[in-house]
């Protein structure tokens, strides 16, 4: 299932973090061992997804600055911080939801006209996804690619490409909190990495390339609906 999750979230541009969290949920990971972990995977699938989409032309600079800008160091203090884990659950299982919606294209309309965005509103998003993105152990695609979708910033390749980009730094500077507080990575996350960059570098490649996943996106639904079960009732 974990090259499926990489292959699905690759191929939209975003690193999979919420889909990985979804999985260690549902396998009984720690709380601890689970935000790094994420961070690590999303580092590596995010990275290869920006490269992709980057090489087909759809990354806008200007876009991504005016979130970034803000949500580097915000990721970083998020990830300074270690929360309950019953916390911890809720506030995950809140953010899965906005990983249904996006899997499910509610937000997944093509804008027929885009806007510029406006400097302090993209510092205020980036700024409060970043937080949230260092605090849980994810990297904010999958909340900003909606809002940049909702609010006529960009079209859908683009989108998918500022996302990328973004869950990379904020993922590096969520990690370096990590880091900074003593926390290890466990050996198995590496290996959990080499067994998702199977999917990812597959996903990266044909998603920019518009492929039809709609099957394989129905299968990772259903893992994050009952992992939002799971998380709410535990």
């Amino acid at each position: 299932m974990l090259p499926i999750v990489a292959f699905m979230y690759s191929s939209v541009g975003h690193g999979g973090a919420s889909g990985y969290l979804a999985m260690m949920a549902l396998f009984g990971f720690l709380p601890e061992t689970m935000k790094p972990t994420a961070l690590l995977l999303n580092l590596f699938i995010a990275a290869i997804s920006f490269f992709y989409y980057w090489k087909n032309g759809h990354f806008n600079l200007k876009l991504f600055l005016a979130f970034a800008i803000a949500s580097i160091p915000l990721a970083f203090i998020g990830g300074l911080i270690e929360i309950d884990a019953s916390l911890y659950k809720k506030i995950l299982g809140v953010l899965l939801v906005f990983a249904i919606l996006k899997l499910s294209n509610v937000f997944g309309k093509e804008n027929d006209k885009v806007k510029n965005v406006i400097l302090w509103k993209g510092l205020l998003i980036g700024g409060v996804i970043g937080f949230f993105s260092g605090l849980i152990g994810i990297g904010g695609g999958i909340i900003l690619t909606p809002i940049i979708l909702l609010m006529k910033w960009g079209k859908m390749k683009e989108a998918a490409a500022v996302s990328a980009l973004f869950i990379w730094v904020n993922s590096a500077a969520g990690m370096i909190g990590q880091l900074t507080v003593g926390v290890t990575l466990q050996p198995q996350a590496f290996i959990l990495v080499g067994i998702a960059l199977i999917g990812g570098v597959l996903g990266g490649y044909f998603g920019s390339e518009k492929l039809n996943n709609k099957y394989l996106r129905y299968i990772l639904i259903f893992v994050l609906i009952l992992s939002c079960i799971k998380l709410f009732t535990t």
